[in-house]
């Protein structure tokens, strides 16, 4: 079946990795920017998909400022222009800009979109990319030390953005539960992000918070997960690792791996 993916942040170097992944299962791909110079780098995407198949999808660009999503009835404005059945959030302040435009965008206007879509029947996915650290309470299968370690990033460097997201991350969850199979809340949680080539992968419950990640392999771990069967509401954690990205994708759909377990809301 053909989907056509919203994509918040698309200018974004996952987003970039992630869009030719999309339009490559022939599935439509609206691709939100907010800086006009960028739109000719995005559609150059559709030939970087073109080069690898021939069947590819369409990609739309669409310039908003996601500062501008302020309510819920805003991002409805957006889905109901755009009328996409997922959305990825790949988007955020990239710490420009102070606290405020931090917690304006990667809390306010992901919350904005989540609830928006979650209130339209015809969104069925809403896959958030989050960062390994965004919980607030420490899970069994991460040591004392790396639970400290990980408090320290969020208590320092990182404060506004783990206050934005961990906000955003439970929104999605809790809502996903109520909502049940008809909306699906996938929450994708990258260690540190590098430029390295993809390669295999630790996914579902990671075992420490020490590690990098390439873009695009939480890339094509999100086209999996958008494109699997069977995906439930849940955190899933990512590092570099021994698994192939297809293997692991489906390992942790089967065993139902969840790394929310801990949090009060699990």
């Amino acid at each position: 079946m053909a989907h056509h993916v919203l994509l918040l942040g698309g200018h974004g170097k996952v987003a970039q990795h992630l869009t030719p992944l999309l339009l490559r299962r022939g599935w439509a791909v609206t691709s939100v920017i907010r800086n006009p110079d960028q739109v000719a780098a995005v559609q150059k995407l559709q030939e970087r998909a073109a080069a690898g198949s021939g069947n590819v999808g369409r990609l739309n660009v669409l310039v908003r400022s996601l500062e501008d999503v302020k309510t819920e009835a805003n991002a409805k404005a957006i889905l109901e222009e755009v009328k996409p059945d997922y959305v990825v959030w790949s988007a955020g302040a990239g710490g420009k800009g102070g606290p405020e435009r931090t917690l304006a965008i990667d809390r306010d206007a992901a919350i904005a979109f989540i609830r928006a879509s979650a209130s339209l029947p015809s969104v069925t996915r809403f896959l958030m990319i989050s960062y390994l650290v965004s919980r607030r309470t420490a899970p069994k299968w991460w040591s004392a030390a790396d639970w400290e370690a990980g408090q320290a990033t969020n208590a320092g460097p990182l404060k506004n953005y783990y206050e934005a997201k961990v906000a955003a991350d439970e929104v999605l969850y809790k809502i996903s539960k109520e909502r049940g199979p008809a909306f699906v809340g996938i929450n994708l949680r990258p260690g540190t992000l590098s430029d390295k080539p993809a390669g295999r992968v630790e996914l579902g419950k990671t075992k420490s918070v020490q590690g990098d990640v390439s873009r695009e392999g939480v890339a094509r771990v999100a086209d999996e997960l958008l494109a699997s069967e069977g995906v439930k509401n849940s955190w899933v954690d990512l590092l570099d690792g021994e698994e192939e990205v297809a293997s692991a994708v489906k390992r942790v759909i089967s065993e139902g791996v969840d790394a929310a377990e801990g949090e009060s809301f699990y």
